[in-house]
Formats: structure tokens, C-alpha cells, sequence
């Protein structure tokens, strides 16, 4: 046998007995991913978050996954001839928006990805707030418009499909007791399910490598985050923008229990793979 299949050999032995402890650690476990930004829109991306999904679910991962869709929404706000406006990192929604919103993320979006998971030989069911009352909201604020503040929500639909094999596919517009459908921020919406689920882990999917000193050095990644310091990182603009809903998102789902929280690139192959069962990690980890 060569030095170089040798060396192969010890290398793949090494992986697996560092992913190991890992697998014991979530096996039978709830893991839920919120799936968004530019891992949705690259093909290649697809797979490789697909890939994972499947892996972690043969290793008797219990997986749910969180959908956004703005560059979607964006672009078909775009084709109606509406402007996109955000506020604190909020889109503003009127009721021709919410109308779109449910449209293309209870659509369109959900039932591709439900489509691509299916294709790749896992069991799927697509559903959003509204089914089953799973999401009860309120309105934030009048600025904002039909954007919705999460009061409840039912995760029975979840446990559900989770007992009977399926990957619950979430797309985040919900309702009020009058019937009005709401936008609901994808960040927010997870990490509320997460948090309700007592999730094992949660993750959410980026298109950057983390939170970061300086947003265009990846080299100033911040591999750890104590929640405690997040309000200096606001103030000081090391969290800003659509960053900040992600963030405190994070903050809120380990407050509710969720047991490790993950801001990660999805943009890389197994990224996934890479956070959940290796010692090193990737992306910044909240505590």
C-alpha cells in the first residue's frame, strides 16, 4: 500500500472519529436550519445544503427547515413595478406585498425546495404559518405595515411530520385571529420554532462567512459571541442592517433553550456538515 493511500486512510479515519461524538450528541435530536440569501439561488448551493440535509438525516438527525425568499420577492416586486423598502432591517409590507410575499414564499419557493429535497430521496411536506393556525401573529407597528410580531405558535403539525419521517419545510407568513396574513422575518420565525421545538441546535444559513469585525475581511470572523455582547455589536455597527434581526434572532433561541446556535456561510460545500460535527466549526457560534 503507498505512503499516499496511507496517509488517506489515517485522514478519513480522523474525520470519522471526530464527527463521532457529534453524531451521538444529535442523533434522535431536532436540528432546525433557516435557509436563505444566496445558498437558495445557486444550483450548486442547493445541493450541497441538500447533501447535508440528507446525510444528517441518515445519521438519525431530526431536521427542520426554515425558508426565507427575499431576493424572490424582491424580484417579482420588482416585475409589478414596486419598490422594495426595509426599515431596521424589515421589509415594509401593504397588503398588495403580503398578497406577493404569500404568493412566492408559500409557492414558489417552498414547493421548489420541497421539489429539490424529494428529488434527492428524502421525504418532505410543505407548509407555512397559516396551516393548522401553526403561527399566530400580531402587527408591529403601522410603519411596517402587514409585518407580524410571532404571539404563538403550534409546532403539533411539526411533531407531527417529524414522528412520521418527513422534513417539515417551513415558509414564514402567518395569521391573526381575524384572518389577516402576515410577513413574518424568516430569522425571527426560526428561531421562535427552534426555541418552541427545544431544538438540539439551530442554524442559520448565510452569505457571509459569520459575524465579523470588518464585514469585507473574512479574516476578522468572530468564532464566538456570548449574548451578552450583542447590544455593544449593534452599537458599535458590527451588527447592522439585516444582520440585526439575525442576531438577535440567535440571542432569542438560546434564551427559549435551544442548546447551540450557528451564523454560518452557505455558500460553502457541507457547511452544515463542517459546524454540526467537526471540533474546529466554521461560522460564529452563540453561547
Amino acid at each position: 500500500m503507498s505512503e499516499t493511500t496511507n496517509i488517506s486512510n489515517k485522514m478519513r479515519a480522523s474525520v470519522l472519529t471526530e464527527a463521532l461524538p457529534y453524531v451521538k450528541r444529535y442523533h434522535g435530536k431536532i436540528v432546525v436550519i433557516k435557509y436563505g440569501g444566496n445558498a437558495m439561488l445557486d444550483a450548486e448551493h442547493q445541493a450541497s445544503v441538500m447533501n447535508d440535509i440528507a446525510f444528517l438525516l441518515l445519521i438519525g438527525v431530526k431536521v427542520v427547515l426554515v425558508h426565507g425568499g427575499g431576493p424572490e420577492i424582491n424580484d417579482m416586486l420588482k416585475r409589478v413595478g414596486k419598490e422594495s423598502k426595509f426599515l431596521n432591517g424589515l421589509r415594509v409590507t401593504d397588503k398588495e406585498t403580503v398578497d406577493i410575499v404569500q404568493m412566492v414564499l408559500a409557492g414558489k419557493v417552498n414547493k421548489d425546495i420541497v421539489n429539490i429535497l424529494q428529488t434527492a430521496g428524502n421525504k418532505a411536506v410543505g407548509i407555512c404559518g397559516i396551516d393548522g393556525g401553526m403561527i399566530k401573529v400580531s402587527r408591529i407597528s403601522k410603519e411596517l405595515g402587514y409585518v407580524g410580531e410571532i404571539e404563538s405558535i403550534d409546532t403539533g403539525i411539526i411533531h407531527d411530520l417529524l414522528d412520521n419521517g418527513y422534513v417539515p419545510v417551513i415558509s414564514t407568513v402567518g395569521m391573526d385571529d381575524n384572518g389577516n396574513v402576515y410577513n413574518i422575518n424568516a430569522d425571527t420565525a426560526a428561531a421562535r420554532i427552534a426555541g418552541d421545538l427545544k431544538a438540539e441546535s439551530f442554524i442559520t444559513l448565510t452569505n457571509i462567512a459569520g459575524i465579523m469585525k470588518d464585514k469585507d475581511d473574512p479574516e476578522t470572523l468572530i468564532r464566538s459571541i456570548n449574548v451578552s455582547d450583542t447590544p455593544r455589536l449593534i452599537k458599535e455597527g458590527v451588527v447592522s442592517g439585516g444582520m440585526i434581526p439575525k442576531i438577535e434572532s440567535c440571542v432569542d433561541a438560546i434564551r427559549r433553550g435551544v442548546s447551540r446556535v450557528f451564523i454560518i456561510d452557505g455558500r460553502i460545500e457541507h457547511s452544515i456538515i463542517l459546524e454540526m460535527l467537526t471540533d474546529e466549526g466554521m461560522g460564529t457560534m452563540l453561547k
